[in-house]
């Protein structure tokens, strides 16, 4: 019989609704039943595409011995960090702070109150790998709560008191870091950075764009080419590895050893979104349309893949699925990649001549060629990887460079058709506002810098790009803001939005709206990302300490406020507002939101000036912030020739400190001056297109040609 998850909407919570343990979804519900009957709550927290959260499935939870044991004992509390972040971050607080460690899936025993008095991540169901049975920790815990109970409690209240610490405003004044803390930053980079194999620190090797985007703007801010390098260097190690899917495009979680040849196969959207933004403005430094081309790679994966038919984005792809062997076997266990992977003897079969150039390319070998295997689940299958380089397989196969490419281009679409056949991975089909903003941001910027040939884009794949930011930010207007109300909710799934926004929702929202409003020039994304601005002010703004909480503080079952100081896999939401007041407060003149930045510099300033590398995010605003921002308007004219000439060269210019400005010409002055009233009046002249470079709304001589415009952005 199906538990109380039935009824969710959440995939993660939907996975676990067959199990023979009792669980509740989070609300009073299970609060109730707890104090009720004087049980402990176990709660366990992960999400739909977590590989350890299905193996502890496996194990545990649908072990009726072991749910016999959950079911007497406790009140069993399931939830989707992704649905509830303000949850996930209160409850991986505590068990950071008590075990040294985190991550999914968490467990953690709460009293009825929901104070924790203990947790962990995955528990195996009996001792092994010097960790505790599951089964063993279950009965211990009991044992506890009934002979030691005043002890627990104590404890427990303890723990909540020390947690709450956290909620203590972190700064005052507006004294904002000094160009110090960027450079303390970079050297900290490039204490960490492996020169040999790229990206910072040893296995595994996770991505983290803004890191990217950071050395790279500290590049365009100081001329430093270390920091260019650097980021260059990690890009393009990530791009030929096996953390690519070189069939399907987009990138996987992270790589499990220092090599980036063997994945963690899931794929989440926020790398996708992030990773784009990084390629293109690796592109742009670099002028080399390689990057470019993994940029557009990744984009057609997410429109393919994992885009509702109304334009919003999908959350993720599981690492695991049923082997391509076993796909008409009943109760078939999945495997982590078995999607992706391949025999030598497949690859013979289905590539035929070409596939020795294939092998060469990828590194495939007879008996397999993982250097790692985890889990003892890659036996035999290879992983790809760019193990040659165009020229070394042209030489090892006796081919010409023009064969090569042919080669690998028929294989690649063989094996993709090939793959159509195989049980996929798991979708989750939810869409989070938070990782739409992002994804807007990622398909505006490369309307706007894909439109060259140079970096491996034209203007029609410009305008596809543009048209899927429009039509997610028209999805999430139309199903998950309330303008009446001004609410935006968190996740849409099956026609059901749901969950009020967090901090991070508003702040990834507003930043791909001002994306898109330089992309597209339709005032009304920049008017949205005003009005979403304001109402994130209202409600999770810290006026005593500065920057933003996490959450309202209205949801009495959420313990502490939190407020986030740290860019891991996604930015945090004071980090992205940052970026997003530097841009508004440089095309609308407004005082409150330059005071607001300025506390949320001081507020962060210790975590700035000593532990920078763990902000990269807030840094790149703190870059912008030091070396100013400029506006460059382009004022179209009727000569479409002229207006692609001038975006062309924005295209391919790196101005990491400028905010582009389309003065579409069908939009009137009358509706340039309601939102931005310095635009109104620049015209184009002489029947061209025109470019005006401006700082602080203070303008150059107006250019009509591109020579012009790239000695003044010189």
């Amino acid at each position: 019989m199906p538990n109380r998850l039935a009824s969710e909407k959440s995939p993660y919570l939907l996975q676990h609704a067959n199990n023979p343990v009792a669980w509740y979804p989070w609300g009073e519900e299970a609060f109730s039943a707890a104090r009720r009957d004087d049980k402990p709550i176990f709660l366990s927290i992960g999400y739909s595409t977590c590989h350890w959260c299905h193996v502890m499935e496996h194990e545990s939870f649908e072990n009726t011995e072991v749910a016999d044991v959950l079911n007497r004992e406790f009140v069993a509390i399931k939830v989707d960090r992704e649905e509830r972040p303000d949850v996930d971050r209160v409850y991986m607080a505590f068990v950071q702070a008590s075990t040294g460690a985190g991550g999914w899936p968490m467990s953690v025993w709460l009293t009825p109150q929901l104070e924790p008095f203990f947790g962990g991540t995955y528990f195996p169901p009996t001792s092994r790998w010097q960790r505790p049975g599951f089964v063993d920790v279950l009965l211990e815990i009991a044992r506890v709560w009934k002979d030691d109970r005043e002890r627990v409690v104590q404890s427990a209240a303890s723990l909540v008191e020390r947690l709450r610490a956290f909620e203590v405003s972190a700064g005052s004044g507006d004294t904002v870091p000094g160009v110090d803390a960027l450079e303390r930053a970079r050297a900290q980079f490039a204490s960490s950075y492996d020169a040999r194999l790229g990206g910072f620190g040893n296995a595994p090797k996770f991505p983290r764009p803004s890191e990217l985007l950071f050395l790279f703007r500290e590049s365009a801010r100081t001329g430093d080419e270390e920091a260019r390098r650097m980021s260059l260097h990690t890009l393009r190690a990530m791009a030929l590895g096996g953390m690519r899917d070189h069939i399907g495009g987009g990138f996987h979680r992270y790589s499990v050893d220092a090599e980036w040849r063997v994945p963690h196969f899931e794929k989440m959207l926020y790398d996708q979104a992030q990773l784009v933004l990084a390629y293109l403005e690796g592109a742009q430094v670099s002028g080399d349309a390689f990057f470019g081309a993994v940029a557009e790679d990744t984009l057609a994966y997410i429109r393919r893949e994992m885009t509702d038919p109304a334009g919003g984005f999908y959350s993720a792809e599981d690492a695991d699925s049923v082997p391509p062997e076993q796909a008409q076997q009943p109760g078939a266990h999945k495997t982590e990649g078995a999607f992706y992977l391949w025999s030598a003897d497949e690859i013979n079969a289905l590539l035929g001549p070409d596939a020795p150039v294939f092998t060469a390319r990828f590194g495939i070998e007879p008996g397999g060629n993982a250097p790692v295997d985890p889990q003892g689940e890659f036996t035999g299958r290879n992983l790809l990887y760019t193990a040659r380089t165009l020229e070394e397989v042209a030489q090892a196969t006796g081919r010409t460079l023009e064969d090569v490419t042919g080669a690998l281009a028929r294989a690649r679409l063989t094996l993709f058709q090939a793959r159509l056949a195989r049980p996929r991975p798991h979708l989750d089909d939810k869409v989070l506002t938070a990782w739409n903003g992002l994804t807007i941001a990622a398909f505006s910027r490369a309307a706007r810098v894909l439109r060259s040939a140079t970096l491996g884009g034209s203007p029609d794949r410009a305008a596809a790009h543009l048209d899927a930011a429009r039509q997610a930010a028209n999805f999430i207007r139309g199903t998950m803001w309330n303008g009446a109300t001004r609410t935006l909710w968190r996740r849409y799934r099956e026609g059901d939005a749901a969950i009020p926004g967090y901090a991070e929702d508003y702040a990834c929202l507003v930043f791909g709206l001002l994306e898109l409003f330089q992309a597209d020039g339709d005032p009304e994304w920049l008017e949205w990302a005003l009005a979403l601005q304001a109402r994130q002010d209202e409600l999770f703004w810290d006026a005593a300490g500065g920057g933003w909480f996490s959450t309202t503080g209205g949801d009495p079952s959420v313990l502490v406020r939190l407020k986030e100081d740290y860019d891991g896999a996604e930015p945090a939401a004071s980090s992205v507002a940052a970026w997003n007041l530097l841009t508004i407060s440089h095309l609308v003149p407004d005082e409150q939101a330059t005071a607001r930045l300025r506390r949320t510099f001081s507020a962060f300033a210790l975590r700035l000036t000593q532990f920078g590398h763990a902000a990269p995010f807030m840094l790149c605003a703190l870059g912008a912030w030091h070396a100013g921002l400029s506006q460059i308007v382009v004022a179209e004219a009727q000569d479409d020739a002229s207006t692609s000439a001038l975006l062309d060269v924005l295209a391919t210019t790196y101005r990491p400190f400028a905010i582009t400005v389309r003065r579409r010409r069908e939009i009137g002055a009358d509706r340039w001056r309601e939102s931005l009233p310095f635009v109104a009046a620049m015209q184009p002249m002489n029947g061209r297109a025109t470019a005006y470079v401006c700082r602080d709304f203070t303008c150059r001589e107006p250019v009509t040609t591109p020579d012009a415009l790239r000695a003044q952005l010189a």
